[in-house]
C-alpha cells in the first residue's frame, strides 16, 4: 500500500503520520519491506556528503528534511559522510531510518567497521546494516562462511546494535548474486542498479525480474541506484565531478528517469551522490508517477547519449 504523506512521526507500524508541505509536493511513503517502517520512496543517498564541508552538508540535510525524506543511506567508505551526518542525527535521529554499510567480509572486520560507524555518527544503533557491494564469489564465500561478516552482523542484531541486515551491489552480476545471497541468508533488503538503459540488457533484466519476484514473495525491501546516470565520464571532461558517473542534466529527462523507477511498486530510489540533483529528484517523485513509455525513454537515451554504466567487466567493484 502507498501512503501519500511526507513525514513520519515515531517508529514502527504504530507510528503516527503527518504531512509536511514541500511546495505542493508530497513524496509517497511505503513499507520498507518487513521492517515495519514507512519510508519515503526517495531515500537520501548520503554518499553526497562524503566530500562536503560541514556547512554544505548541514544545508543539504536541511533540504532533505524540508522534503520530508525520512530514510538516509550512508556507508563507512563514503568519505566523511558519517561524520557529516553527526550534527543532524544529534537533533533528528528519531525522525529517520538510518542505514550504513560495511565492505568488510570477515566477522572481525565487519564488527570493527560497524563500531566505527556508530562512533563516527555518535549513535547507539542503526536501523539497517548492509554488506556493501557483495558481488565477487570469493568475497561472498568469506562473508557467508564461518567467521564471516554475516555472522558478525547477526550477533550485532542480537545485541541491539542493528535492527535489520541487507546487501548491496553494483554491476550486471549483482541481481544474480543477490538471488544467491537470499538463498543462503534471509536479508531484509537488497540494493542494485535500475534504470531504463541498464534494463535493455536482456540477461540483466531477467535476473532483476527474478529477484524482484522473490523479494515480493518474501517481503524484502528493494532499493535502486543509478536512476540518474547518463554514463561514465569521458576522458578530458573537466566539469566538476560530484559522482563517479556523469548524471543526467536537470530537466524533463531526469524527471522521466525518476518516474521510470518509482512507477514500479515497491521500488525505492536512492538519490544521486551529486546533491545538485536533489530538488529535481524530489520534484519528480512528488508528481505524477505514471511510467513513461519505453519509446519516450529510448528517445531520451538517444538524444542525450545515455550509455550503460556497466558491461560485466569494468566498474563492478565501485
Amino acid at each position: 500500500m502507498i501512503y501519500h504523506v511526507t513525514s513520519l512521526v515515531g517508529r514502527g507500524t504504530g507510528a503516527s503520520l503527518r504531512t509536511r508541505v514541500y511546495g505542493r509536493l508530497m513524496i509517497p511513503l511505503q513499507q520498507f519491506g518487513r521492517t515495519g517502517h514507512l519510508s519515503t520512496r526517495v531515500i537520501f543517498g548520503a554518499a553526497a556528503l562524503g566530500g562536503m564541508s560541514q556547512a554544505r552538508a548541514d544545508a543539504t540535510l536541511a533540504q532533505v528534511r524540508a522534503a520530508g525524506i525520512n530514510h538516509i543511506d550512508t556507508a563507512r567508505s563514503y568519505g566523511e559522510s558519517e561524520v557529516r551526518l553527526r550534527p543532524f542525527l544529534a537533533e533528528h535521529r528519531r525522525e529517520v531510518f538510518l542505514a550504513t554499510k560495511t565492505g568488510e567480509r570477515t566477522a572481525a572486520g565487519a564488527r570493527r567497521q560497524l563500531e566505527e560507524s556508530l562512533d563516527r555518527m555518535e549513535v547507539d544503533s542503526v536501523d539497517l546494516i548492509q554488506l556493501h557491494n557483495l558481488v565477487e564469489p570469493d568475497e561472498w564465500e568469506v562473508a557467508h562462511g564461518p567467521g564471516g561478516a554475516v555472522e558478525a552482523l547477526v550477533q550485532a542484531r542480537d545485541e541491539g546494535l542493528v535492527k535489520f541486515i541487507g546487501v548491496t551491489g553494483h554491476g550486471l552480476r549483482i541481481a544474480g548474486m543477490h538471488l544467491r545471497s537470499l538463498d543462503r541468508f534471509d536479508v531484509d533488503s537488497v540494493l542494485l542498479p535500475y534504470n531504463f538503459t541498464l534494463l535493455q540488457d536482456t540477461a540483466y533484466r531477467a535476473d532483476v525480474e527474478e529477484l524482484l519476484a522473490l523479494c515480493a514473495a518474501r517481503n524484502v525491501a528493494v532499493q535502486t541506484i543509478k536512476s540518474a546516470a547518463r554514463g561514465r565520464w569521458q576522458p578530458g571532461d573537466d566539469r566538476p565531478h560530484f559522482a563517479w558517473y556523469e548524471p543526467l542534466p536537470i530537466g524533463d529527462e531526469l524527471a522521466r528517469a525518476v518516474r521510470y523507477v518509482l512507477a514500479r511498486n515497491p521500488l525505492f530510489l536512492n538519490t544521486s551522490s551529486d546533491a545538485r540533483l536533489l530538488d529535481a529528484i524530489v520534484a519528480a517523485a512528488g508528481g505524477d508517477l505514471t511510467a513513461p513509455p519505453d519509446d519516450v525513454m529510448a528517445a531520451d537515451a538517444e538524444r542525450l547519449g545515455i550509455t550503460p554504466l556497466f558491461d560485466g567487466a569494468e566498474l563492478e567493484r565501485i
